[in-house]
């Protein structure tokens, strides 16, 4: 299976495989890569209905251009202090925006969500924001807005006046029991859709049905929510070979 980088071609290729209404996994096939390849090409670069191979090989350019810019001069190759890969790094940090992408979100709500889980504190001011993802205040400040509403990334206060955005492990939780009152809302509509129709309507029977389904999915995700919240707050097992440290040894 080939490897690297995708070719000006194959992005070509992508293009005329979504011209033809083909699936992903079958436009993968046919170029011989992860059907997970093509999926982030397509979500990072306009989605399926404006993807341009052209445009999407000269944007896979520029940041390619960047990631050397922002490298170290004399050794970009060289890894951080931490040892990290700096380029593998901001490879990753695409690739989860094109998850956060491929979910719902906007592209720069992705990327602002994107840089926080990457980054160790799980926290960045404005500013900070600014500076990694090269973007201006206002498109932060509106991304960040969003993500708080949505209650996808927390607020506090920092030094000054300023504000660090905050991912936690806590918020994951929060996240699912919003979607389930979403869903409660929905069960409250299609059942009052069935008493407005007319019990017994093929419509009402429809709607019926619906409100059935979300309510059982609704109460099902709320309980495993709360059975499996102590997952968010234990770490996970250490590497096999490392020793697990001793709680009970002072």
């Amino acid at each position: 299976m080939p490897g690297g980088r995708l070719t000006q071609q194959e992005r070509q290729q992508i293009a005329t495989g979504l011209a033809d209404g083909l699936a992903y996994a079958e436009i993968a096939r046919r170029l011989d890569r992860p059907t997970s390849t093509v999926t982030r090409e397509v979500m990072r670069n306009g989605g399926p209905t404006a993807y341009r191979a052209d445009l999407a090989h000269r944007a896979t350019e520029r940041r390619t251009h960047r990631r050397r810019q922002a490298a170290p001069r004399g050794s970009q190759a060289a890894p951080q202090l931490d040892g990290r890969d700096p380029e593998a790094v901001l490879e990753y940090e695409e690739n989860l925006t094109t998850v956060f992408m491929s979910s719902g979100l906007p592209k720069m709500m992705s990327r602002v969500l994107a840089c926080l889980y990457t980054t160790d504190s799980g926290s960045l001011t404005a500013s900070e924001l600014v500076q990694r993802l090269q973007v201006s205040p206002a498109s932060i400040s509106k991304a960040t807005t969003s993500l708080a509403d949505l209650e996808l990334v927390r607020r506090e206060s920092a030094e000054g006046r300023r504000e660090r955005y905050v991912v936690d492990d806590a918020l994951w939780y929060q996240s699912i029991i919003r979607s389930a009152r979403d869903n409660e809302q929905l069960v409250e509509a299609a059942r009052e859709g069935v008493s407005v129709l007319g019990p017994g309507s093929p419509a009402a029977t429809r709607l019926e049905s619906v409100a059935r389904y979300m309510d059982f999915v609704t109460e099902s995700l709320v309980r495993a929510a709360e059975q499996a919240r102590e997952i968010l707050f234990t770490n996970p097992a250490p590497p096999n070979g490392s020793a697990e440290p001793d709680a009970d040894r002072g």
